[in-house]
């Protein structure tokens, strides 16, 4: 079934799912997609909700984070309030999308000391490949950045040198050349910034990130089960980020955007409303867009949520000062005006996926500030907001659950939630702290305003 409830108030949703590629996933009963458009048909909602997770999502992770967003949007609200009394009434229909976006995990280093000179993970043998820890480390990455004999080689080397010493003072000649081995195994030539997300950096350095890495955790502390972000598996880490960015555009511009215009082609009279997090911002910016080149016009939606972007804070701006000439990958959005309503941001310094992997590996130790804010070449939206020429933006608090937002269209809001989005959760910071009726309550305000439009 492609239903699914929300845990605390049953609140319906379709869940649909995709591969790495963008095509939907059947399940037992055929392709969701087709049931989410046939109950559309039947109940003529009046507003399309359509969401897209980013960071490390599997299914379970997926299902989790809608079923705690929706409860949080489920929740009683003056902008609800609103659209309920509208004559036309309120009938909404949500779809929660999946793309595999599992990066690394936490608990893949659970058990396997770093320790140096501690020995004892690669001395004793393994009853199976199935029960060493590091075969599975190595199995988890080759999964996520490609699955080859090569690719596993490569990795295999990273780990075994990160278990004989976690922070060497420079790294060994042997993971210098398994790194470079690596990211020219991804493919894509990197860009620069305002590329396409995912080549949107510079050349991959594994010595310089890994310096930078461990300057980080000098300035920055950090340490979840004996890991530490200037460790050897560093720059493997920032390769798959940037790896499930290219995904996340990818699978935006395929699967959800089609997905998005089937909707629209059967409720032409309903409003939409998208919203993504973290690398679902790439995927929810990339479904409205579309892919560049595409001969059918993308249709505009009515509001687009951003919760901690994990896209470039340039995405959206007419020229970028570091690249003279160069527009935002997503500047279309804004030119075509693609979104009638508002954009909504959130962005906060407790993310920390964001504030420090997002540069990471794409330029961090050769960063220019540009402007008087003192922005840099490669930030990311969830933690700087949109920013650029040619966008009307408005700065702004993240307000509590009675705050009279007056959203206009046309206009991108930065909301800064630092007392909001602040509860850490493992090596990616409060990246996901976003279920707060606070964040809901600016949602449904922003939904309300492009309603009254």
């Amino acid at each position: 079934m492609s239903i699914e409830h929300s845990p605390e108030r049953n609140v319906s949703y379709h869940f649909v799912c995709y591969d790495a590629t963008g095509h939907e996933r059947p399940g037992e009963r055929g392709l969701a997609s087709d049931q989410l458009l046939a109950d559309v048909a039947d109940e003529s909602p009046t507003d399309i909700f359509v969401f897209s997770h980013g960071w490390n999502g599997d299914p379970g992770d997926a299902l989790a984070q809608y079923g705690r967003w929706v409860d949080a949007m489920a929740a009683p609200t003056v902008g609800q309030d609103r659209l309920r009394a509208q004559a036309a009434g309120f009938r909404p229909a949500l779809a929660g999308l999946h793309w595999p976006s599992k990066a690394w995990a936490d608990e893949d280093l659970t058990g396997m000391s770093y320790a140096v000179g501690d020995e004892s993970v690669t001395t004793k043998p393994a009853a199976s490949p199935e029960d060493d820890p590091a075969q599975l480390l190595v199995a988890g990455y080759a999964g996520r950045i490609g699955d080859s004999p090569a690719v596993r080689d490569a990795i295999r080397v990273v780990v075994d040198a990160a278990l004989r010493d976690a922070a060497p003072p420079t790294l060994p000649d042997d993971v210098r050349e398994a790194y470079r081995r690596l990211d020219a195994s991804l493919g894509g030539e990197p860009a620069g910034v305002g590329a396409a997300p995912g080549t949107d950096r510079e050349e991959f350095d594994p010595e310089d990130v890994y310096q930078a890495a461990l300057l980080m955790d000098i300035v920055d502390p950090l340490s979840y089960g004996g890991f530490a972000l200037g460790g050897v598996l560093a720059p493997l880490r920032v390769l798959t980020f940037w790896e499930m960015k290219k995904r996340a555009r990818t699978f935006g511009e395929t699967g959800a955007a089609s997905l998005l215009r089937r909707l629209q082609q059967a409720a032409p009279g309903a409003r939409f409303h998208v919203m993504g997090h973290s690398f679902g911002c790439i995927a929810a910016s990339a479904a409205v867009a579309g892919a560049p080149g595409i001969p059918d016009p993308p249709q505009a939606v009515d509001t687009l949520i951003l919760a901690q972007g994990a896209l470039s804070l340039w995405s959206f701006c007419s020229d970028i000062p570091a690249r003279p000439g160069r527009a935002g990958y997503f500047h279309r959005l804004v030119a075509e005006r693609l979104v009638r309503g508002a954009t909504v941001v959130t962005t906060s310094t407790h993310d920390r996926a964001v504030r420090v992997f997002y540069p990471l590996g794409a330029g961090a130790r050769r960063q220019v500030a540009y402007g008087d804010e003192g922005l840099p070449i490669y930030g990311g939206v969830g933690t700087f907001g949109i920013r650029g020429p040619g966008i009307h933006i408005q700065d702004e608090l993240l307000g509590g659950v009675g705050e009279d937002y007056r959203f206009r269209p046309g206009v991108v809001y930065n909301l800064n939630a630092d007392a909001v989005i602040a509860t850490p959760e493992g090596i990616s910071g409060a990246h996901s702290d976003i279920c707060h009726p606070e964040v809901a309550h600016a949602v449904w305000r922003a939904v309300a305003a492009a309603a009254d439009a």
